[in-house]
C-alpha cells in the first residue's frame, strides 16, 4: 500500500518490539511513543533470503501491531545476519554463540536490518533495508569465550553487540546508516516516519 498520509494529529506512535536496544535507539528522536510486542513467527521460510526474510519480519511485525491499533503509526523491525547467504538469528546461549562466533572468524558478515512503518487507518504501510558490511577478526577459542563471559550476547543476532565489547572483536564495520547494526536504522525510521506525516527535524 503507498497511500498519501492524511492527517497524523494525535496519532500515537507504537513500537512493534520489546528489544531494549531498539526502544533505546527510538528514544534518540525525541518522539513520544508506546511499545507493544508484536508476536510475529520469526522463522524462515525454505530457501529464504537473509535480506528477504529481514524485510519480511519486520513487515509482519508492523502489520500485527497496526491490526491491533489501526490509528497509530507503527514501526517494525528486523535483523539478520547473513554469512555467505545463510542467515544466523539470535544465539540463545552460550554453545550456539560460540558455534556461531567460530563459524564469523574472518569472515565478512552481512547484517540485514529492515524497518517498516504501517498505520491501518491512513492505509500506510512502506519498508526500507540498510545492509552493514561487519568483517570479524580471526578468533580463536579463547578470545570468544572471554568476550561471551564478559558481555552474554545470546539475544543479538550473530553474537556480538558492536555498541559494546563486540567492537574489540571486528576489523571493518561499512554501512551507511550507523544504527543499523544496533537493531533499527535511524535514518531510514525518520524518513519512514516523515513519510507517514510525523514531523522531525
Amino acid at each position: 500500500m503507498h497511500a498519501t498520509p492524511t492527517s497524523t494529529a494525535r496519532r500515537p506512535l507504537v513500537l512493534g518490539s520489546t528489544s531494549r536496544y531498539r526502544r533505546e535507539l527510538l528514544q534518540r528522536l525525541g518522539l513520544p511513543f508506546e511499545v507493544l510486542a508484536s508476536q510475529v513467527d520469526e522463522t524462515p521460510l525454505p530457501g529464504e533470503a537473509p535480506a528477504a526474510l529481514a524485510q519480511r519480519l519486520a513487515l509482519a511485525k508492523a502489520r500485527a501491531v497496526a491490526a491491533l491499533r489501526p490509528q497509530a503509526i507503527v514501526i517494525g523491525s528486523d535483523q539478520v545476519a547473513d554469512l555467505h547467504g545463510q542467515p544466523l538469528g539470535k544465539p540463545g546461549n552460550h554453545e550456539r554463540a560460540t558455534e556461531q562466533l567460530r563459524r564469523m572468524s574472518g569472515q565478512t558478515v552481512r547484517f540485514e536490518t529492515a524497518v517498516a512503518v504501517a498505520c491501518a487507518d491512513m492505509g500506510f504501510e512502506r519498508c526500507e533495508r540498510a545492509t552493514v558490511a561487519v568483517r570479524f577478526r580471526t578468533l580463536d577459542d579463547a578470545t570468544i569465550e572471554r568476550y561471551l563471559r564478559a558481555e552474554q550476547p545470546y539475544d543479538c543476532a550473530g553474537s556480538a553487540k558492536s555498541e559494546g565489547l563486540g567492537i574489540a572483536l571486528l576489523e571493518r564495520i561499512d554501512n551507511d546508516d550507523p544504527t543499523a547494526l544496533i537493531g533499527l536504522p535511524l535514518i531510514r525510521t525518520a524518513h519512514l516516519l516523515r513519510q507517514a506525516g510525523l514531523e522531525l527535524p
